[in-house]
């Protein structure tokens, strides 16, 4: 099967796509035919060398949306099941830009029933990582939030899952933004001139101990790179999110997308073997979406 993956480090031209053998699922894992895959800054900061791993095949992708193709045992889905992913890893030899690809079982939910693959594949790390950085703040109905980059896949995710939760919402965004940030449920919006005193910062932009400072003493802070949240000052709980693969809490996001609660953007929809144009065009910044491979 053809996989993406990078041998070397560098740009987008460092993406290679190999022929590699088909995986097979061993106990408590599925095998998932895939039909998109969705491309993240994460698939970036591998192929450059972020995170390290020089020397092997890494492979490229965590989402997937596709069929389910073939079992191990112990595992609840059955084949020709229609499914979405989250398949972490920053140092796996396979990921989801592939023809197939093997996940636990516990990472899978069922595809969402009113979209197609290419806008379910958007769903599993980005929406994951959103509400789990939610978690981290641990926020009561009613206490006020700012949320950098809220127009960003991650922050759209946190300002309308944050906003369904009675949590009053400002977006800081690019001024042409402020539409899509409101109708994501936003109450408030800036793009500069921020105010102190939020009760939480979801720190989307990796803004850092900028967006800290915007914290009202005694708040929390969630970024969205592991380890890397600024030192607690004035009493603000500080934290970033690790994204933890979880099909049951995926399954609630699908449930979500059912509803209508959740929007899902597809930048661009690329075929797999044109990779590295999908990792060019991600490198120029300024989606408002993600780019989709799809097989």
């Amino acid at each position: 099967m053809r996989a993406a993956v990078v041998s070397e480090f560098g740009g987008p031209e460092a993406v290679e796509i190999a022929e590699v053998e088909v995986p097979q699922p061993r106990a408590r894992q599925v095998r998932i035919r895939v039909a998109a895959a969705t491309l993240n800054p994460v698939d970036a900061g591998v192929r450059s060398g972020v995170f390290g791993g020089a020397g092997t095949r890494l492979g490229l992708g965590w989402d997937v949306a596709g069929t389910v193709d073939a079992v191990g045992v112990a595992s609840a889905w059955n084949v020709g099941d229609e499914v979405v992913a989250l398949h972490y890893g920053v140092a796996k030899p396979l990921g989801t830009h592939a023809e197939y690809v093997v996940v636990d079982a516990d990472a899978v939910a069922k595809a969402p029933a009113t979209v197609d693959a290419v806008h379910a594949a958007t769903v599993p790390l980005n929406a994951l990582t959103a509400a789990q950085a939610l978690d981290l703040l641990g926020l009561r109905p009613g206490q006020s939030l700012l949320v950098t980059g809220a127009a960003g896949a991650v922050g759209g995710f946190a300002v309308q899952l944050a906003a369904r939760a009675g949590i009053s919402v400002t977006g800081l965004a690019r001024a042409g933004d402020e539409e899509l940030v409101r109708s994501l449920g936003a109450s408030g919006f800036v793009t500069e001139g921020v105010p102190a005193g939020f009760d939480a910062v979801l720190d989307a932009a990796v803004l850092g101990e900028r967006a800290l400072a915007w914290v009202r003493d005694g708040g929390a802070y969630a970024g969205v790179i592991p380890q890397a949240a600024p030192q607690a000052v004035r009493g603000v709980r500080t934290g970033a999110v690790e994204v933890g693969a979880d099909g049951a809490r995926l399954a609630e996001l699908v449930r979500l997308v059912e509803e209508g609660a959740l929007t899902l953007r597809v930048a661009e929809t690329v075929p797999l073997q044109d990779a590295v144009k999908a990792h060019a065009r991600l490198a120029e910044g300024g989606l408002r979406g993600r780019v989709v491979l799809v097989p």
